[in-house]
């Protein structure tokens, strides 16, 4: 958590940076961020270098995480399980809908699940300074259903924001996944071996169409949960302690540099009046707060599991509400869904900036002025 918490910190201030550069110089922003990268003969800009490639880094310990709350953490029981994986349902659908209700159709339509993604480091970041008015339980219920949140936003990436499949090349896709499955099997425990089948497999997931990205997420699953060799460490604890620092301290911060320099000057009355960016900010705030809130009080009620720390009404709104942040998934979701039209991804990205800050705020304010947590 103090990890997460860090990170968050760090987030927000390369989130500021990008948006004070890219209004008090446009010009070097865009230069910046489109600026040409050549390896032999692949050229690719530095925004793609980011998003399609360094971010497989994040989506593997993504996939890691996921795969150790799942063995041996938080979620490895189907009743620490339901509880978040409700509310993380309810997260989901409710922000979706409002978008749609708002962008039934048209071009528009495409950032449906924008909103529908919690950022972990940020919603981390703000609980950890209000431990003294939250249960710690609620803290980890909030992590669980962000991870739960995660593997969402996962399914609906490979789903709904692939470049058009293309069937022959899921061979390809197909050895890879055969071969992971085969490492796993062996027992293999070494890092270069898991470091090329990503390689292997972002490379055939990117021929296929689908989002190479999500190879991250593919060998993060596989790799092994358990010691191997007399080993106290397993691989993935080791793996995950190597590469975590890294992708919280560099790729995140890094992403949020590159992505989130949105030109203020555009979002004159009309820009904030779209119907893009009120979609994806309403979304955030109150379809998360809705969404969450209403999915935990129905599963307490109908017995799925008891109250997170006993959390009152008000502390399951206040988190509720800070799971709104939806930062780096939202934005990296907007890009995909927008990646056609600059004029909406740039209303899209407006909206997880007022969502996420309005969500983050407003929730914070609710916990800090309540009373002091029992536990």
């Amino acid at each position: 958590m103090r990890l997460e918490a860090s990170s968050g910190l760090l987030l927000l201030g390369t989130a500021a940076v990008a948006l004070v550069w890219a209004n008090v110089s446009r010009e070097t922003y865009t230069a910046a961020t489109a600026s040409e990268i050549a390896i032999g003969a692949i050229h690719f800009s530095v925004l793609d270098l980011v998003n399609e490639g360094l971010m497989t880094l994040f989506f593997l310990v993504v996939g890691m995480e996921i795969k150790r709350e799942l063995v041996h953490g938080d979620l490895d029981t189907l009743g620490k399980a339901a509880l978040p994986a409700v509310a993380a349902v309810g997260g989901m659908l409710v922000p979706a809908a409002i978008y749609l209700a708002i962008n039934s159709e048209g071009p528009a339509s495409r950032g449906w699940a924008i909103p529908i993604a919690t950022d972990i480091a940020f919603s981390v970041g703000v609980l950890t300074f209000l431990r003294g008015r939250v249960p710690s339980a609620l803290i980890v219920f909030v992590t669980a259903l962000a991870i739960f949140d995660d593997i969402g936003g996962i399914v609906v990436i490979a789903f709904f924001y692939g470049h058009g499949v293309h069937a022959p090349a899921l061979l390809g896709v197909a050895a890879c996944g055969a071969a992971l499955f085969a490492l796993n099997r062996a027992r293999v425990g070494s890092g270069i071996v898991y470091g090329l089948a990503c390689l292997a497999l972002w490379y055939a997931m990117h021929r296929a169409g689908v989002h190479a990205t999500l190879a991250g997420v593919a060998v993060g699953l596989t790799v092994p949960s358990h010691a191997l060799g007399g080993e106290e460490e397993t691989p993935l604890d080791r793996f995950e302690n190597a590469l975590h620092p890294w992708v919280a301290f560099g790729v995140v911060p890094l992403f949020a540099l590159v992505n989130a320099g949105v030109f203020l000057g555009d979002a004159s009355w009309s820009s904030l009046a779209n119907s893009v960016t009120i979609g994806i900010g309403s979304g955030l705030l109150v379809g998360k707060t809705l969404g969450i809130f209403g999915a935990t009080l129905a599963a307490v009620k109908g017995g799925i599991a008891p109250r997170p720390g006993a959390a009152t009404n008000r502390q399951l709104v206040g988190a509720s509400m800070i799971a709104g942040i939806g930062f780096t998934v939202s934005i990296f979701i907007a890009a995909l869904a927008f990646a056609d039209s600059p004029a909406l991804l740039a209303d899209a990205k407006l909206g997880i900036l007022l969502g996420s800050v309005a969500s983050g705020v407003l929730g914070f304010l609710v916990l800090r002025l309540g009373p002091p947590a029992n536990g």
